[in-house]
């Protein structure tokens, strides 16, 4: 027994607070993701910098993996917050 999508007008309330919310979480992720690739020198990213804004585009997958893998340690200096 296959179950049938639902529309949106079907779902619950408490279920189209739950799409919002996790279409929001993702558009945060995608505009931090593509703004720190923005502000970030080349050498302290790995690989190009396009690659990393096209892989940013997928969702969730792809902001998480420029900031777990993609990002490389900003050198401490002294006096300065990272």
């Amino acid at each position: 027994m296959a179950k049938s999508k639902k529309t949106w007008g079907e779902l619950s309330p408490a279920r189209r607070a739950g799409v919002i919310a996790v279409g929001v979480a993702q558009l945060v992720l995608l505009t931090m993701a593509q703004r720190d690739i923005s502000k970030r020198p080349a050498e302290l990213i790995r690989g190009p910098k396009a690659a990393w804004r096209l892989a940013s585009l997928v969702n969730f997958v792809g902001p998480m993996g420029y900031f777990i893998f993609g990002r490389l340690k900003t050198p401490a200096t002294p006096g300065k917050l990272p």
